[in-house]
């Protein structure tokens, strides 16, 4: 307990509120997938536009349905996709900056000009374009948004590995014979994740906004299935009847973002601290 209380004092207030801010809404999630206060699709006819109450702590919808049960579904569905999303071009990421980054030539270069290609775009448009030829669905959009999002990781790994491949300990290691496999994800791999996890918490925030904006626009998360997207989308014409069912779907994305930017900015202070 004193090594856990050391270890809160030592972190700052924007790691902390984002740590709890976002410890929360993950929670949330994962309740979602073994219990919730009332079943996300049982309609209620008798129930409609209820407003917040005890019953119902954010209100039902147009059909009925208990609010807060279905954005519990929604955030652990936003988490989940979110976390498949940066993996995917986290994973990616890593594996090809590290190859670029340490050998560089002409496979550096034909890598970086198709990057540069993808970042000329914008995110949301590109993979619009993907969704258009693969089809609706939350697997595409989780494939889609892994691609796109992939060459800012690259970057950002492939700069740090060009920094470290010249170290001291770096050519020691070559002269010793380590294998190159060896020193590309034992000596220097690392060596770069207290650079990387800062990025990796603001992708989790670029996802969760694309991931939302897909499932708002009808080609993400499909129906029955809530997402706070397509929660959002759909509460959208009872702005004036129901306003809580804007509200809670659109702040529990504020809350997450903001969680998300609070926990990042952590990171960042806490590195410059270690400087």
């Amino acid at each position: 307990m004193k090594k856990i209380g050391a270890w809160f004092r030592d972190q700052n207030a924007y790691f902390l509120v984002g740590l709890a801010m976002t410890g929360l809404a993950v929670m949330l999630g994962i309740l979602s997938f073994f219990w919730t206060p009332y079943g996300t699709t049982a309609m209620s006819a008798a129930e409609r536009f209820h407003g917040p109450s005890l019953r119902h702590i954010f209100g039902t919808d147009n059909f009925g349905r208990d609010i807060f049960s279905r954005v519990m579904q929604g955030i652990g569905t936003t988490v989940i996709v979110s976390s498949l999303i940066v993996l995917i071009s986290a994973g990616a990421g890593i594996l090809i900056g590290a190859i670029t980054g340490y050998f560089g030539g002409l496979l550096d270069e034909v890598i970086m000009r198709v990057t540069d290609a993808i970042n000329s775009f914008p995110s949301i448009l590109l993979a619009l374009v993907v969704i258009s030829i693969l089809g609706r669905g939350k697997q595409n959009v989780i494939f889609s948004l892994g691609i796109v999002f992939t060459p800012s990781y690259v970057r950002i790994v492939r700069s740090e590995f060009i920094r470290l491949r010249d170290a001291d300990y770096i050519m020691r290691a070559r002269l010793m014979g380590v294998k190159k496999l060896r020193i590309l994800f034992v000596h220097i791999l690392p060596n770069i994740f207290s650079v990387f996890w800062v990025s990796v918490t603001i992708g989790f925030n670029n996802a969760i906004l694309a991931e939302s904006g897909m499932s708002y626009l009808g080609i993400g998360v499909q129906h029955p299935e809530a997402s706070l997207g397509n929660m959002l989308s759909d509460a959208q014409g009872y702005l004036g009847r129901a306003p809580w069912y804007a509200l809670s779907s659109g702040l529990t994305i504020v809350w997450i973002v903001l969680g998300f930017a609070l926990l990042s900015e952590g990171i960042r202070r806490k590195q410059e601290g270690r400087k």
